[in-house]
Protein backbone atom coordinates (compact mmCIF):
# COMPACT_ATOMS: atom_id res chain seq x y z
CA UNK A 1 0.00 0.00 0.00
CA UNK A 2 1.41 3.41 -1.02
CA UNK A 3 2.08 5.77 1.85
CA UNK A 4 0.18 9.05 1.54
CA UNK A 5 2.41 11.97 2.45
CA UNK A 6 1.63 15.66 2.92
CA UNK A 7 3.55 18.67 4.15
CA UNK A 8 2.50 21.06 6.89
CA UNK A 9 3.95 24.24 8.36
CA UNK A 10 2.86 25.75 11.69
CA UNK A 11 3.60 29.46 12.22
CA UNK A 12 3.88 30.41 15.87
CA UNK A 13 4.82 33.53 17.76
CA UNK A 14 8.28 32.17 18.60
CA UNK A 15 8.98 29.49 15.98
CA UNK A 16 7.98 28.29 12.54
CA UNK A 17 8.08 24.52 12.17
CA UNK A 18 7.22 22.08 9.43
CA UNK A 19 7.70 18.61 8.06
CA UNK A 20 6.37 15.68 6.09
CA UNK A 21 3.24 14.04 7.51
CA UNK A 22 1.84 10.54 7.08
CA UNK A 23 -1.72 11.39 6.05
CA UNK A 24 -3.06 8.09 7.35
CA UNK A 25 -1.65 8.39 10.89
CA UNK A 26 -0.83 12.07 11.39
CA UNK A 27 2.73 11.20 12.43
CA UNK A 28 5.70 13.21 11.21
CA UNK A 29 8.01 11.50 8.76
CA UNK A 30 11.66 12.33 9.39
CA UNK A 31 12.87 15.35 11.32
CA UNK A 32 10.76 18.37 12.14
CA UNK A 33 12.36 21.53 10.76
CA UNK A 34 12.14 24.60 12.99
CA UNK A 35 13.33 28.17 12.43
CA UNK A 36 12.80 31.02 14.86
CA UNK A 37 9.98 33.35 13.86
CA UNK A 38 11.53 36.50 12.36
CA UNK A 39 11.07 39.76 14.22
CA UNK A 40 9.15 41.66 13.11
CA UNK A 41 6.99 38.80 11.79
CA UNK A 42 5.84 40.59 8.64
CA UNK A 43 4.17 38.64 5.80
CA UNK A 44 7.31 38.84 3.65
CA UNK A 45 9.63 37.76 6.47
CA UNK A 46 7.41 34.83 7.48
CA UNK A 47 6.89 33.75 3.85
CA UNK A 48 10.65 33.82 3.28
CA UNK A 49 11.20 31.64 6.36
CA UNK A 50 8.53 29.18 5.18
CA UNK A 51 10.23 29.03 1.78
CA UNK A 52 13.49 28.11 3.55
CA UNK A 53 11.79 25.24 5.38
CA UNK A 54 10.29 23.93 2.15
CA UNK A 55 13.70 24.20 0.48
CA UNK A 56 15.47 22.39 3.34
CA UNK A 57 12.88 19.62 3.16
CA UNK A 58 13.22 19.44 -0.65
CA UNK A 59 9.43 19.40 -0.93
CA UNK A 60 7.72 20.39 -4.17
CA UNK A 61 4.05 19.53 -3.58
CA UNK A 62 1.10 21.27 -1.93
CA UNK A 63 1.80 22.86 1.47
CA UNK A 64 -0.61 23.46 4.34
CA UNK A 65 0.24 26.55 6.41
CA UNK A 66 -1.23 27.61 9.75
CA UNK A 67 -1.31 31.21 10.96
CA UNK A 68 -2.20 32.67 14.37
CA UNK A 69 -4.92 34.63 12.60
CA UNK A 70 -8.51 34.50 11.48
CA UNK A 71 -8.39 33.26 7.88
CA UNK A 72 -11.35 33.69 5.54
CA UNK A 73 -11.19 33.03 1.81
CA UNK A 74 -7.40 32.70 2.21
CA UNK A 75 -7.16 36.25 3.58
CA UNK A 76 -5.67 36.92 7.02
CA UNK A 77 -7.97 39.19 9.04
CA UNK A 78 -6.24 39.27 12.42
CA UNK A 79 -2.70 39.57 13.78
CA UNK A 80 -2.72 38.73 17.48
CA UNK A 81 0.80 37.33 17.87
CA UNK A 82 2.38 38.30 14.56
CA UNK A 83 3.02 41.67 12.91
CA UNK A 84 -0.03 43.89 12.40
CA UNK A 85 0.80 44.15 8.68
CA UNK A 86 -0.79 40.68 8.27
CA UNK A 87 -4.27 42.18 8.54
CA UNK A 88 -6.03 41.88 5.15
CA UNK A 89 -3.06 40.06 3.59
CA UNK A 90 -4.02 37.97 0.56
CA UNK A 91 -2.28 34.70 1.43
CA UNK A 92 -2.75 33.21 -2.04
CA UNK A 93 -0.89 36.13 -3.60
CA UNK A 94 1.79 36.18 -0.90
CA UNK A 95 2.71 32.51 -1.04
CA UNK A 96 2.41 32.28 -4.82
CA UNK A 97 5.39 34.65 -4.88
CA UNK A 98 7.52 32.80 -2.32
CA UNK A 99 6.40 29.21 -3.07
CA UNK A 100 5.90 29.17 -6.85
CA UNK A 101 6.25 25.38 -7.03
CA UNK A 102 4.25 24.52 -3.90
CA UNK A 103 0.62 25.70 -3.83
CA UNK A 104 -0.19 26.96 -0.33
CA UNK A 105 -3.38 26.39 1.67
CA UNK A 106 -3.72 28.59 4.76
CA UNK A 107 -5.87 28.19 7.86
CA UNK A 108 -6.01 29.17 11.53
CA UNK A 109 -3.42 27.37 13.66
CA UNK A 110 -5.76 26.05 16.36
CA UNK A 111 -8.30 24.97 13.74
CA UNK A 112 -5.57 22.89 12.11
CA UNK A 113 -4.69 21.28 15.44
CA UNK A 114 -8.36 20.52 16.09
CA UNK A 115 -8.78 18.87 12.70
CA UNK A 116 -5.72 16.72 13.37
CA UNK A 117 -6.90 15.60 16.80
CA UNK A 118 -10.30 14.59 15.39
CA UNK A 119 -8.80 12.69 12.46
CA UNK A 120 -5.75 11.15 14.12
CA UNK A 121 -6.34 11.34 17.87
CA UNK A 122 -8.76 9.64 20.25
CA UNK A 123 -11.62 8.07 18.20
CA UNK A 124 -14.06 9.53 20.75
CA UNK A 125 -13.21 13.00 19.41
CA UNK A 126 -15.28 12.31 16.30
CA UNK A 127 -18.54 12.67 18.23
CA UNK A 128 -19.94 15.25 20.59
CA UNK A 129 -18.83 18.84 21.18
CA UNK A 130 -15.06 19.00 21.57
CA UNK A 131 -13.06 22.15 22.31
CA UNK A 132 -9.35 22.07 21.56
CA UNK A 133 -7.16 24.73 23.17
CA UNK A 134 -3.52 25.36 22.34
CA UNK A 135 -1.41 26.99 25.05
CA UNK A 136 1.61 28.82 23.71
CA UNK A 137 2.37 32.47 22.97
CA UNK A 138 -1.41 32.90 23.14
CA UNK A 139 -4.40 30.58 23.55
CA UNK A 140 -5.81 29.18 20.35
CA UNK A 141 -9.20 27.48 20.15
CA UNK A 142 -11.02 25.09 17.84
CA UNK A 143 -14.70 24.19 18.21
CA UNK A 144 -15.67 20.83 16.73
CA UNK A 145 -19.06 19.10 16.78
CA UNK A 146 -19.41 15.53 15.51
CA UNK A 147 -16.18 15.99 13.58
CA UNK A 148 -17.23 19.24 11.92
CA UNK A 149 -15.20 22.40 12.50
CA UNK A 150 -16.60 25.83 13.32
CA UNK A 151 -13.64 27.91 12.06
CA UNK A 152 -11.91 30.94 13.54
CA UNK A 153 -13.40 30.86 17.04
CA UNK A 154 -10.54 32.88 18.65
CA UNK A 155 -11.63 32.27 22.24
CA UNK A 156 -8.21 33.27 23.53
CA UNK A 157 -9.44 36.85 23.22
CA UNK A 158 -12.44 36.32 25.48
CA UNK A 159 -12.28 38.47 28.62
CA UNK A 160 -11.56 36.47 31.77
CA UNK A 161 -10.75 38.16 35.10
CA UNK A 162 -10.74 41.53 33.35
CA UNK A 163 -8.19 40.69 30.63
CA UNK A 164 -8.00 38.58 27.50
CA UNK A 165 -7.73 34.91 28.42
CA UNK A 166 -4.42 34.50 26.63
CA UNK A 167 -2.94 37.43 28.56
CA UNK A 168 -3.97 35.69 31.78
CA UNK A 169 -3.24 32.00 31.25
CA UNK A 170 -1.13 31.27 28.16
CA UNK A 171 2.05 29.27 28.65
CA UNK A 172 3.99 32.44 27.76
CA UNK A 173 2.36 34.18 30.72
CA UNK A 174 3.38 31.25 32.92
CA UNK A 175 6.96 31.65 31.76
CA UNK A 176 7.06 35.45 31.85
CA UNK A 177 5.61 35.62 35.38
CA UNK A 178 7.51 32.61 36.71
CA UNK A 179 4.30 30.86 37.79
CA UNK A 180 4.44 27.39 39.30
CA UNK A 181 2.31 24.72 37.64
CA UNK A 182 -0.06 24.90 40.61
CA UNK A 183 -0.60 28.67 40.32
CA UNK A 184 -0.83 28.52 36.53
CA UNK A 185 -3.33 25.64 36.67
CA UNK A 186 -5.61 27.83 38.82
CA UNK A 187 -5.62 30.43 36.07
CA UNK A 188 -6.22 27.83 33.36
CA UNK A 189 -9.10 26.43 35.43
CA UNK A 190 -10.76 29.84 35.54
CA UNK A 191 -10.45 30.15 31.76
CA UNK A 192 -11.86 26.66 31.17
CA UNK A 193 -14.71 27.29 33.60
CA UNK A 194 -15.62 30.46 31.67
CA UNK A 195 -15.61 28.52 28.41
CA UNK A 196 -17.67 25.63 29.74
CA UNK A 197 -20.30 27.96 31.19
CA UNK A 198 -20.95 29.32 27.68
CA UNK A 199 -20.31 26.36 25.38
CA UNK A 200 -20.83 23.23 27.50
CA UNK A 201 -18.35 21.04 25.60
CA UNK A 202 -18.23 17.32 26.24
CA UNK A 203 -14.44 17.47 26.41
CA UNK A 204 -11.49 19.86 26.44
CA UNK A 205 -8.35 18.82 24.55
CA UNK A 206 -5.26 20.80 25.54
CA UNK A 207 -2.34 21.16 23.19
CA UNK A 208 0.72 23.29 22.55
CA UNK A 209 4.26 22.57 23.69
CA UNK A 210 3.31 22.57 27.37
CA UNK A 211 0.93 19.64 26.77
CA UNK A 212 4.01 17.40 26.72
CA UNK A 213 4.15 18.01 30.48
CA UNK A 214 0.42 17.50 30.97
CA UNK A 215 0.95 15.27 34.00
CA UNK A 216 2.23 18.32 35.90
CA UNK A 217 -0.86 20.47 35.44
CA UNK A 218 -3.88 18.74 33.89
CA UNK A 219 -4.59 16.76 37.12
CA UNK A 220 -4.65 20.11 38.98
CA UNK A 221 -7.47 21.58 36.88
CA UNK A 222 -10.78 22.07 38.65
CA UNK A 223 -13.25 22.61 35.79
CA UNK A 224 -16.19 20.21 35.49
CA UNK A 225 -15.58 19.18 31.86
CA UNK A 226 -13.09 16.33 31.32
CA UNK A 227 -9.67 17.46 30.08
CA UNK A 228 -7.21 15.35 28.12
CA UNK A 229 -3.88 16.19 26.43
CA UNK A 230 -3.63 16.35 22.66
CA UNK A 231 -2.45 13.06 21.18
CA UNK A 232 -0.14 14.82 18.73
CA UNK A 233 1.05 17.38 21.31
CA UNK A 234 2.82 20.30 19.59
CA UNK A 235 2.85 18.63 16.16
CA UNK A 236 -0.94 18.77 15.77
CA UNK A 237 -0.77 22.04 13.83
CA UNK A 238 1.67 20.59 11.29
CA UNK A 239 -0.43 17.46 10.86
CA UNK A 240 -3.66 19.44 10.55
CA UNK A 241 -2.13 21.80 8.00
CA UNK A 242 -0.98 18.89 5.84
CA UNK A 243 -4.40 17.26 6.18
CA UNK A 244 -6.22 20.49 5.25
CA UNK A 245 -4.09 20.93 2.14
CA UNK A 246 -4.72 17.34 1.10
CA UNK A 247 -8.45 17.35 1.76
CA UNK A 248 -9.32 20.96 0.92
CA UNK A 249 -10.84 21.54 4.38
CA UNK A 250 -9.68 25.10 4.97
CA UNK A 251 -11.69 28.34 5.12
Amino acid sequence: MTQRIGFGIDVGGSGIKGGRVDLDTGQLIGDRIKILTPQPATPAAVAETIAKIVEIAQWDGHVGITLPSVVQNQTALLAANIDSSWVNTDCRELFAEYLPNSPAHVLNDADAAGLAEVRFGNPENKSGSVMLLTFGTGIGSALIHDGNLYPNSELGHMIVKGVEAEHYASSKVKEDEGLSYKKWAKRVSKVLSAYESLFWPSKFIVGGGISRKHEKWVPLLTCTTPVEPATLHNNAGIAGAALAADQGIYP
